[in-house]
């Protein structure tokens, strides 16, 4: 690209400006910020988040379903605050850019699965209140495992709220959604059996629950490796259901809604 300043010459005011040319190249043009079309050059946030919700949804499952001999919430503790960072930091990349969607599922999701990591933390010892002889850790309690299946059930009602608009987005979503949702209240059942000492039936839904979040962290990896793979322009033609052609164009601005 070239820009160039014709000669001019003031014989009143003896000033004599020569003809100049800077020449600059496309490449290096293109490095150079352009006032108005900076929000193109952050990096989708999106994959970041899902990344940390995949890997401990995937973690936090196989727990649930007892693989390996595996039991209990304490031994992957880091992997709940490993996925609520990434989820916080794909959270605040989509806020910059301004995706309100995923903004708030990014928030939502890092936020339970750090409420989720602490009451596994074992040296907060946050059962203790409930305490007693024959369960010293006060988990096994009545009042421990009910409020965990409020809090459970709390969390499915909040997901199926977010759900219900990914129908405008695409099925894989849809499918993630519902299948965290199903997890979310499985989870609040299993913890209301063992509140009213069923635990035989309690451990049946968690690990229907784990088999539940699996699936679903299925998804999101698939999903994710889509995304990835689009930002990397590497061909991967798989299909995810897009449902936004159903729904008519209300991309608009607020401020043109309030003229009309």
């Amino acid at each position: 690209m070239s820009v160039h300043n014709a000669s001019v010459s003031d014989e009143e005011k003896g000033l004599n400006r020569t003809q100049t040319a800077v020449t600059m190249s496309p490449e290096l043009f293109e490095k150079v910020p352009h006032i108005g079309n900076n929000i193109k050059r952050f990096a989708n946030p999106t994959p970041l988040g899902f990344m940390g919700f995949v890997i401990a949804g995937f973690s936090f499952s196989m727990i649930l379903m007892g693989w390996g001999g595996s039991s209990g919430g304490s031994p992957i503790v880091g992997i709940f605050f490993f996925g609520a960072f990434l989820l916080y930091m794909g959270m605040i990349g989509e806020w910059v850019i301004g995706n309100f969607f995923s903004m708030m599922v990014m928030g939502m999701f890092g936020t339970f699965w750090l409420s989720f990591g602490l009451l596994q933390l074992p040296t907060l010892n946050l059962g203790a209140a409930y305490a007693t002889d024959v369960d010293p850790t006060g988990t096994g309690s009545t009042a421990w495992n009910a409020g965990l299946g409020l809090f459970l059930l709390a969390w499915g009602f909040a997901v199926f709220t977010l759900g219900v608009f990914t129908i405008k987005i695409n099925v894989v979503f849809v499918l993630i959604f519902v299948l965290i949702d199903a997890f979310a209240f499985t989870m609040s059942g299993c913890y209301w059996r063992a509140s009213l000492g069923d635990f035989e039936t309690a451990a049946r839904l968690q690990k229907a629950a784990g088999a539940l979040l699996f699936s679903a962290a299925v998804f999101g990896w698939y999903i994710t490796t889509i995304i990835i793979a689009g930002e990397m322009r590497f061909p991967l033609p798989l299909p995810v259901g897009d449902l936004s052609h159903l729904w008519p164009d209300t991309n608009l601005e607020l401020a043109d809604e309030k003229r009309e």
